[in-house]
């Protein structure tokens, strides 16, 4: 087996912070829905401002990380291989069958995580973080008059953002799954601590003959 370091300090710095970040607005956004009963009403609204802000925060860092570093090309989508590894989440993978594709420094992400988080990141966050500030900011927004909302209602705002929540926890529940189907159940998620992944090492020497 060899090491190769696969995922950034900042890489990893801002997957467990961001997924923190996620969980806690999810606990305290059902909070304020009223599906769950923690730190109280008043106190969950605060704490849901404050993450929310946090998280765009990590946003704007991870956005100019990605742009001036070229890890933006990790999420390219691809159609290579594509339906290799639909087969292998499916079926092959419990059969034993080994992985369609190879992760490497360049290639983290395979053909179906490439359109997963792609879609993750440009449909679902921005989704929540646009129905989340107008959902903030509607009544000061319709006091200033400003057309772009004054003919949206804050239950529709609401039902828009309850949605994007609720499609969340089901990534982070798909998420958490899929990171037992490394090597060994806790493969994926070592490598995300440390940056440093197993692989097992192919020789090409020929054999004399």
């Amino acid at each position: 087996m060899k090491r190769v370091y696969i995922y950034k300090q900042f890489e990893r710095f801002w997957h467990w912070s961001q997924a923190a970040l996620i969980i806690f607005l999810a606990v305290t956004g059902f909070e304020v829905h009223g599906s769950i009963h923690i730190f109280g009403f008043e106190k969950a609204v605060h704490f849901h401002r404050i993450a929310s802000y946090a998280l765009l925060a990590l946003i704007a860092f991870a956005i100019f990380w990605h742009i001036t570093t070229g890890e933006w090309k990790q999420y390219i989508p691809t159609t290579k291989k594509l339906k290799e590894q639909i087969f292998y989440y499916t079926s092959g993978m419990f059969k034993g069958k080994p992985h369609p594709t190879e992760k490497n420094q360049l290639s983290k992400l395979n053909p179906l995580q490439r359109i997963i988080y792609l879609s993750f990141k440009v449909v679902l966050i921005p989704l929540l973080v646009i129905t989340g500030l107008f959902y903030m900011f509607h009544k000061t927004i319709d006091e200033n008059n400003v057309v772009v909302i004054s003919n949206i209602s804050l239950e529709r705002i609401a039902t828009w953002h309850t949605l994007g929540a609720f499609l969340l926890v089901v990534f982070i529940v798909v998420h958490v799954y899929m990171t037992t189907t490394g090597e060994k159940p806790t493969s994926n998620i070592k490598a995300m601590l440390t940056g440093y992944e197993e692989f097992e090492e192919k020789n090409n020497k020929k054999e004399e003959a």
